[in-house]
């Protein structure tokens, strides 16, 4: 093969590979402003949803952590050993946010909850929410996310 078929085909391979490799599991909110992208980490079992975001001192922009629950239902959270405000958006299993709790205080082991039956939470930088224009109602699609 000519050395520059070679690269050709070698750029070819590389660029298929790229496209059938497995994204960072991501949610796309879409607000009336637009679409909000967050980079997820993903606590899908039981010790990670109660581990969380404890003892983080940060939680960048545009990043956060995806509560995926095996049953919807009304989900409680608290702040217990959590050093940094959050935002909790509460996701209903038809993909709507069913409830927002902005700036929860860190360190509280008061119950945050919305009245809510939700299958996902998803838990943002305090402010995040509001910065963003995410409302209840706003559709999350979750990519890169196992189903529970």
């Amino acid at each position: 093969m000519q050395p520059r078929a070679l690269r050709a085909a070698a750029a070819a391979v590389l660029t298929l590979a790229a496209a059938c490799g497995h994204a960072e599991p991501t949610a796309v909110i879409a607000t009336a402003r637009g679409p909000v992208d967050v980079r997820l980490e993903v606590a899908a079992t039981a010790a990670a949803r109660e581990r969380g975001l404890m003892y983080r001192t940060s939680l960048a922009d545009g990043h956060g952590m995806l509560f995926v629950f095996p049953a919807e239902q009304d989900h409680a959270f608290w702040m217990k050993n959590t050093l940094i405000p959050l935002d909790l958006l509460f996701i209903g299993g038809d993909g709507r946010i069913v409830g927002i709790h902005a700036e929860a205080r860190p360190l509280s082991t008061a119950p945050i909850a919305v009245g809510r039956p939700s299958r996902w939470v998803l838990e943002v930088p305090g402010g995040f929410a509001a910065r963003r224009g995410i409302r209840v109602g706003d559709r999350v699609e979750l990519r890169g996310v196992p189903s529970p």
